[in-house]
């Protein structure tokens, strides 16, 4: 029989064995909706760190700023107010302030004063069949633009009564970047966050294999059998893909992609067909995507090229009609052989 001290040595033993030894790392999967789309999270741990009921309140929260789909959101309350200020939540100004940014930085072709362009165009509601009066988008054209709203500290101005805004085309890179945010704060080193086709990722998975990412083709070309045309890999990142094949409006049997030319006040309809970004953040790939739909193909590769941590990968049409493809340097690193 064990002495009463050797037992106790015994069982202590056998207690930092146990706590020593690691315990499995497993994957927790999380889908569900918001913001109009579905999202979906996958991330290993020990235990269940992060559930779908914190996910979807932060979405939700995220919502009731720059959602207008809902009545009472932020934004709404903003747009149907006339010329003035209002003070704005910490998530709306976030996006506003990473919006002047890129606005500034692509020469306005990023722009989300164009709210009251993209309802003429029919982009808010079905059945549109006529292409909008052009004194219509030339009067529009006059009072848009982002040089007529305002940021200081926390309140929104804006200078005439008409004044819209349209945070849809970063926001939801936004919301990615958040909830991957709020996943690392559990001590969450492996993870995928995707939201309407925007991810943030971070890898590699605990087994030391690499995380994995897909980019969708345009269903108007076969540059690959299995519906991508290259899989990609990083450490840490996010890609986002704006394509004129994803969303449009059809005037007489003419396709218009769903990013409006804040010069022109028209539609997209021109050589580049989609263009996937990598970045670090989410709110930059999403950001930065639509601006690039909007530039040549020559342009849209220089200026991603002169800037720091960003990438592309571009699908456009050629002069005669064939589909083609380029990308940036460092994307080119990205990509699984």
């Amino acid at each position: 029989m064990l002495s009463n001290f050797k037992y106790s040595i015994l069982l202590l033993s056998l207690f930092m064995f146990s706590v020593g030894k690691n315990p499995p790392m497993r994957e927790f999967k999380i889908s569900g909706q918001a913001q109009g789309t579905t999202y979906s999270a996958s991330y290993f741990a020990t235990d269940s760190l992060v559930i779908q009921s914190q996910i979807d309140s932060i979405l939700n929260v995220i919502d009731l700023s720059m959602s207008l789909y809902r009545p009472n959101s932020t934004i709404n309350k903003f747009n149907q107010m006339p010329k003035g200020k209002m003070k704005v939540d910490t998530h709306m100004k976030n996006v506003l302030i990473k919006s002047f940014q890129i606005n500034k930085e692509t020469d306005g072709f990023f722009d989300v004063t164009i709210q009251p362009l993209m309802s003429l165009w029919g982009f808010y509601k079905e059945g549109s069949n006529n292409v909008p009066d052009t004194s219509r988008i030339k009067h529009l054209l006059g009072i848009t633009g982002m040089n007529k709203i305002g940021l200081k500290k926390d309140f929104l101005s804006k200078a005439n009564n008409h004044m819209e805004i349209d945070l849809n085309g970063i926001a939801q890179g936004y919301s990615v970047d958040v909830v991957a945010d709020f996943i690392e704060t559990k001590g969450i080193t492996s993870y995928v966050v995707e939201l309407g086709g925007e991810i943030r990722a971070k890898g590699p998975k605990p087994d030391g294999k690499p995380i994995k990412i897909g980019i969708e083709r345009p269903p108007t070309i076969d540059l690959n059998d299995n519906g991508l045309t290259h899989i990609i890999t990083f450490k840490e990142g996010a890609v986002t893909t704006s394509g004129d094949y994803r969303k449009y409006i059809v005037f007489d049997g003419k396709k218009y992609g769903h990013v409006i030319n804040p010069k022109t006040g028209y539609p997209i309809n021109k050589e580049i067909m989609s263009v996937t970004v990598f970045a670090k953040k989410a709110i930059d790939a999403d950001g930065y995507d639509n601006a690039l739909m909007l530039m040549s193909v020559e342009k849209a590769l220089k200026f991603v090229e002169a800037k720091k941590d960003l990438e592309a990968y571009i699908i456009y049409k050629k002069q005669d009609g064939k589909i083609a493809d380029t990308l940036t340097t460092g994307f080119q690193k990205l990509i699984i052989k």
